[in-house]
């Protein structure tokens, strides 16, 4: 009777014992799951925060020519779906958009040009492009009905209407061996495109360059000819680049790569259905649809927001040969007001998520960033 006792009694020990064991393994289990989830869950709080846009509403001036990407961006949702709101701020000139981005009205300006934000970072500006409009603006050189073209060279001692700072002009003329273009050519400059229109119908010059706006009229008119475009003088110049200070840039990096993210989506939209972009865009700018497909139908009009790193260096030096950056310009080093890593990182995030939709488009902009940037 005491063996049989004994014998339960260990039984008994060895039963609570497995169910002590089993249930701290449970217990273990538990805890682990309940670690992992929480561990999870942190990672996914954590990149949410590190993907929190800094700033939701962005001070924005493009001009009065608009930008045919923004407009998309706005009218598709894109801006909404990425948490940003734009409040388009109002200026005339290119000189209006730059004193707005240095007096901190606006915070980013896309239709100033390149050789203007590189001179205000020449004086000491500190602002940075990160992103850009046009590659090429479809700006037209005109000369008298009949003239005869056979490249920049053309040009050389002839008057030409033009403001020598489009480095273009300058850049080709040095390609062809002159070291000074300034004066190779007799550039004169006037205050408006339809004053320089006007010299050459009335044979006071020998060429003009006219802005994107004229191609409707000049071809409506039969006293002058399209000879030649600023694109086929110089390929990928870099028109107008998305600039803001460089402040802005560091302190919103977020809020930049949604907007890159915004525009890369509506330059896949632009190019895909560049007839029905017409209409959009005559409908923001508040002009017809014939005045806008005359430039936006034309293939030297060429909008990319791509940085354009390397036209951007291209331009810089340029300016800096002709005379059109300040002294300071030695001491700066313009790479450092190039930020490219932005629009790469915009770029490989809308991939991932949209690249279903139209890979070739996708393959097409990871080609020209590594032709243009690195």
């Amino acid at each position: 009777m005491k063996k049989r006792i004994t014998l339960l009694t260990l039984v008994l020990i060895v039963a609570l014992a497995l169910s002590a064991c089993s249930g701290k393994s449970n217990e273990t289990a538990s805890n682990d799951n309940g670690e992992q989830t929480a561990n999870s869950e942190t990672t996914q709080a954590e990149k949410s925060q590190e993907d929190e846009l800094e700033t939701t509403v962005v001070r924005w001036n493009y001009g009065t020519s608009g930008n045919v990407l923004v407009t998309i961006a706005q009218k598709m949702g894109y801006f909404e779906e990425e948490g940003i709101t734009l409040e388009i701020v109002q200026g005339t000139e290119n000189a209006d958009a730059m004193q707005l981005l240095s007096s901190g009205k606006v915070d980013v300006v896309s239709n100033a040009g390149t050789s203007n934000p590189l001179q205000q970072i020449a004086s000491g500006v500190d602002l940075t492009i990160f992103g850009g409009h046009m590659v090429q603006g479809c700006m037209p050189v005109i000369a008298p009905a009949g003239t005869e073209w056979n490249g920049v060279q053309d040009l050389i001692g002839k008057k030409f209407a033009c403001n020598p700072a489009y480095f273009a002009f300058t850049g080709a003329i040095m390609d062809l061996g002159y070291d000074d273009p300034l004066s190779a050519v007799e550039w004169v400059t006037y205050d408006s495109y339809n004053d320089a229109l006007a010299a050459v119908v009335k044979g006071e010059v020998d060429y003009a360059l006219m802005g994107t706006g004229q191609n409707y009229s000049v071809n409506n008119m039969d006293e002058v000819e399209i000879v030649s475009y600023q694109g086929d003088v110089m390929p990928n110049y870099s028109c107008c680049r998305l600039v803001a200070q460089t402040n802005f840039v560091k302190n919103n990096p977020n809020t930049i790569k949604a907007i890159l993210r915004a525009l890369i989506r509506a330059q896949q939209y632009y190019e895909a259905n560049k007839e029905e972009c017409v209409k959009l865009q005559a409908e923001s700018i508040g002009t017809t649809e014939e005045y806008v497909a005359a430039y936006m139908l034309n293939d030297h009009y060429i909008v990319h927001v791509d940085p354009l790193r390397n036209s951007v260096i291209r331009a810089w030096n340029i300016l800096d040969k002709t005379g059109f950056l300040s002294d300071q310009a030695k001491e700066i080093n313009i790479e450092d007001h190039i930020n490219t890593e932005l629009y790469e990182s915009a770029l490989k995030e809308v991939e991932e998520k949209y690249s279903k939709e139209d890979q070739e488009f996708y393959d097409r902009m990871t080609q020209f960033f590594e032709e243009n940037d690195l």
